[in-house]
């Protein structure tokens, strides 16, 4: 858990009351949503639990990020989770949890598609809808659907040309009345479809056209006096009405409503975005806005909202506002401000989620360790810009022999190792620290030009100002040297070195700066001395074999194997070079071996 630390303070400051949590990894993909009715004492659980099972734990140990969101009752906790759990379809929400909990409802494609609930999930071009959290729900729902809409189950091909063939029969689901048959053309297909399409509404949650639909079709049946009918019609609106009630946070006839809350503090704004579809909130969404000049909290709250409608078609979509802002006539938007009644309390419930995202976000700021070492080395080193992208350099020669350089990275203050670079030197010959650090800096940074890739904000040079001078060389070459800020640091005193100066500067020993250049200097001598070795220790095994073309490195231990030494390689005549490697092989080795000693 060494590594979790920074989620602490996070875990710290969960307010104790119910709401919906959600687990982010290290690359920002979803985990987990779960609902609680303390998030403080529900998250800290997973944390100090030593009970779970093992795919809890190796969730556990992925979560690198947790944000939450507030709300009145555990009810509407349990309504938010599995709103989001839809939409979302978080990873270990189906691994962690027992799949038969997990259906879906599927829509098939095909002519006249079936509609069937199912545990698996085949790319195979259907439909999915879910998961859903209740087994019970997803059987409510698919069999309001067949009274709703009778729905064929046979699996027969039903193709317009098969239909017309009249391949079919009709079967006992006909007559029972549970399909009206479009295998022999009794139901259309444009029928059939328009059905279909009902059916995505009432799954998607659009109850209030379907709604309507069933009254009108009640009150048809009275007025002809099908009471027998009318009755059904009426069982069918009861099931509709109590699938609606399981899935309402506020009374569905105030329509489908956007809400924003907001909260300012100094410079920043803190939004909470709800989208409530006909009922049951569907989506949050949180931003941080931050002033660049003297923007009014009206200019903030209308950036959020601008950001929110930009992108999506809401026609005369209403939302509401902690207050009245301007908002651009062309966008179609209804504007309310509540005092009183169901929408105030939905638009307190969106400022409490700013309230407690406001809270969180200054939380991460004060404890993230990175942030803070990186404000701390911007001040020290004079930089324009925070350091998170920091480089540094080495080389490494035994007697000007096997030279070589290594290159570290360094990303928000910490190593990053597949970032790291070696190099064998190519132009130099001897022990020339200058020249090489030249080389490897021209060669460095003129790769990562010609790949586009992103530049360093800081290049640290482990040596004084020769080495310095000698680097500044190869940037000015490629026109960067006022884009990158190059430092030195020596080892004797510590001392840094800027370009042009010829006084170095000195930063506190116990300062963090100072131990993180530290850190890159060391890193950088271990690459490079680890991989000078490597180097060495292959050219110092080299042997005269290694320079008989044809021969490789296994047949050249074959020989020394069998023979003992070089010399008694060189000496040896073909017949017992073949009866080692062969006439052919045999051949090369003996004629190298004589063509050089004649030439001796």
């Amino acid at each position: 858990m060494s590594d979790q630390n920074h989620l602490h303070p996070i875990i710290k400051n969960l307010p104790a009351q119910p709401g919906v949590y959600r687990y982010y990894d290290a690359d920002g993909n979803l985990l987990y949503i779960g609902k609680a009715k303390s998030l403080k004492n529900r998250v800290s659980s997973y944390f100090v639990s030593k009970d779970s099972s093992y795919r809890i734990g190796l969730m556990v140990r992925k979560i690198h990020n947790i944000e939450y969101s507030v709300v009145a009752t555990e009810k509407d906790a349990l309504l938010l989770e599995n709103a989001l759990i839809k939409e979302l379809q978080p990873r270990y929400n189906i691994l962690l949890k027992d799949d038969k909990s997990y259906p879906y409802l599927k829509i098939m494609n095909e002519d006249f598609p079936r509609i069937f609930f199912t545990r698996k999930l085949v790319d195979d071009g259907a439909e999915y809808f879910g998961p859903y959290t209740s087994v019970h729900q997803v059987r409510s729902i698919l069999e309001l659907i067949k009274k709703l809409y009778p729905i064929r189950n046979c699996s027969l091909p039903l193709s317009d040309k098969n239909i017309q063939k009249n391949k079919f029969k009709s079967c006992l689901e006909f007559h029972i009345g549970n399909c009206l048959a479009p295998c022999i053309a009794n139901q259309s297909k444009l029928e059939y479809d328009k059905n279909v399409e009902q059916i995505r509404k009432i799954i998607k949650g659009n109850l209030t056209e379907v709604r309507n639909i069933l009254k009108e079709e009640m009150l048809h049946f009275a007025n002809i006096l099908e009471f027998e009918k009318a009755e059904i019609t009426k069982i069918k609106i009861q099931s509709l009405k109590e699938y609606i009630s399981t899935s309402t946070v506020i009374n569905p006839n105030l329509g489908n409503l956007h809400v924003f809350g907001f909260l300012e503090e100094n410079d920043k704004a803190f939004v909470h975005y709800m989208y409530v579809h006909e009922g049951t909130i569907i989506k949050t969404k949180n931003f941080i806005l931050k002033r660049n000049l003297d923007e009014t909290k009206d200019d903030l709250l209308s950036f959020a909202v601008l950001n929110t409608f930009d992108s999506e078609e809401n026609t005369n979509a209403t939302i509401l506002l902690p207050f009245h802002i301007f908002i651009e006539p062309t966008l179609k938007l209804i504007v309310q401000v509540p005092r009183i009644g169901e929408k105030k309390s939905l638009l307190e419930l969106a400022e409490k989620n700013a309230m407690y995202y406001k809270i969180k976000g200054k939380e991460n700021q004060k404890t993230d360790p990175s942030t803070r070492i990186l404000e701390q080395m911007k001040i020290d080193l004079k930089l324009t810009e925070l350091p998170t992208h920091i480089e540094c350099f080495d080389n490494s020669n035994f007697q000007g022999t096997n030279a070589v350089s290594a290159c570290v990275v360094f990303k928000n203050a910490k190593p990053s190792k597949k970032d790291y670079r070696h190099f064998n030197v190519k132009t130099v010959v001897g022990a020339n620290d200058f020249d090489t650090m030249k080389e490897i800096v021209y060669r460095r940074y003129k790769r990562l030009l010609d790949e586009e890739s992103s530049l360093p904000q800081l290049i640290v040079i482990d040596g004084g100002k020769g080495q310095l001078h000698s680097a500044m060389e190869s940037m000015k070459a490629l026109n960067l040297e006022n884009k990158i800020q190059v430092v030195s640091i020596a080892k004797r005193l510590e001392e840094i070195y800027y370009p042009n100066d010829s006084i170095p500067m000195y930063i506190n020993k116990k300062s963090e700066t100072l131990k993180v250049l530290q850190q890159l200097r060391n890193e950088a001598h271990r690459f490079g001395i680890t991989f000078h070795r490597s180097q060495r220790s292959k050219n110092t095994f080299k042997t005269t074999l290694n320079e008989i073309k044809g021969i490789g490195e296994n047949l050249a231990n074959k020989l020394l194997l069998d023979f003992g030494s070089v010399k008694n390689i060189e000496k040896a005549n073909l017949v017992d070079l073949e009866k080692t490697i062969g006439k052919t092989k045999a051949k090369i080795v003996y004629d190298f071996y004589n063509t050089k000693n004649v030439s001796l």
